[in-house]
């Protein structure tokens, strides 16, 4: 297949781009490589790709309309993967015309283009972070998400909308996803397992929100590239029954679909950080913080829908992962191996 992936140089962007081309797709990458985070980390992401013959890159952001439909017009994809967005939940409270631009326009013109271009299958990218004040756990993709906290998962809950408008109206087969606590080697510095690991190293306190009482739902990133694929390769219109999904305007099931992708486990903050020290052999420092405006307290994935659906579960336990992700750092920055 020739695939388009959004994002290509960022975290999931990347790790997925490295699979399917080892599976022998072709696969064309876009990022505007910004400066949210280290762009030398998203070079060296993109020089891993760079390697395989079937691979090219465009620097572009979404948010670009001509750029995006320019790339469209000659691109003859038969899937789009969007994973470009602005990341980040506190982030969207310091500068919301970023996720404005990026995850409302820009996924605005990635919906149009799918359209336009007819294409089998768009994949898209949306959050556990849409579940809000959702307290009942664990979350389901059935749950109401009304309530988001912070403007990135408001944006998040209307890139689900605004896709079921496409796939209702125009056809287009469109697939969310909502990721859940993604973590791993060539992650993001801005999430807690890089902050975590580098200020210990440091021997300088790290930042530990609502004072530690948070659970997440960990999900490792080999893990999130499985989903993805197996997601790809069985558009939404093969799962749907004459029922499922059926509009009353049509009397035909809309070919659109949500998933949790998490690892259906969650996990104490604490028993998190107690699993890197132990993987760096090093003793943390807390500065107990209270809990921060847009964040919440649990987060949980119920994937009975994704196993059904696709026989899968993700696998990777939070010491496993962990452990490969210090080795990565370790190897990566040229950090001692001890304290």
């Amino acid at each position: 297949m020739k695939i388009l992936v959004t994002g290509a140089a960022g975290f999931i962007g990347a790790a997925l781009s490295e699979k399917l081309l080892r599976r022998g797709d072709q696969l064309v990458g876009i990022d505007n490589l910004n400066e949210y985070y280290d762009v030398n980390l998203k070079n060296s992401r993109l020089n891993r790709l760079s390697s395989h013959s079937g691979f090219s890159f465009l620097s572009l952001d979404i948010s670009d309309r001509s750029g995006v439909s320019d790339l469209f017009l000659n691109g003859g994809f038969d899937v789009v993967v969007n994973l470009a967005a602005q990341a980040g939940v506190r982030y969207s409270m310091e500068n919301p015309s970023a996720y404005i631009d990026a995850n409302l326009v820009g996924f605005g013109n990635i919906l149009e283009e799918c359209r336009q271009g007819k294409i089998g299958h768009l994949v898209y990218a949306s959050s556990s972070s849409v579940y809000g004040l959702n307290t009942k756990l664990p979350f389901t993709e059935t749950d109401s998400v009304d309530h988001p906290i912070s403007l990135y998962a408001a944006t998040k809950k209307a890139n689900e909308l605004m896709a079921h408008v496409y796939s209702h109206l125009y056809r287009v087969p469109t697939t969310g996803l909502r990721f859940f606590t993604v973590y791993g080697p060539w992650g993001r510095p801005d999430m807690a397992l890089f902050k975590f690991t580098k200020g210990i190293l440091e021997g300088i306190p790290i930042p530990v929100y609502n004072r530690g009482e948070m659970i997440r739902d960990f999900t490792y990133i080999d893990d999130i590239v499985e989903a993805v694929i197996r997601v790809i390769d069985k558009p939404p219109e093969s799962l749907l029954s004459d029922s499922e999904g059926a509009e009353e305007s049509t009397g035909t099931a809309t070919p659109y679909r949500i998933y949790n992708i998490g690892n259906n486990k969650a996990v104490p903050l604490m028993d998190y950080i107690q699993a890197l020290e132990k993987a760096l052999g090093c003793k943390a420092h807390l500065d107990l913080l209270p809990m921060q405006p847009g964040d919440v307290a649990a987060t949980e994935a119920d994937v009975s829908r994704l196993a059904a659906d696709f026989d899968y579960r993700p696998q990777v336990q939070v010491r496993e992962g962990i452990s490969k992700f210090v080795e990565w750092y370790r190897e990566y920055y040229g950090v001692p191996v001890n304290c």
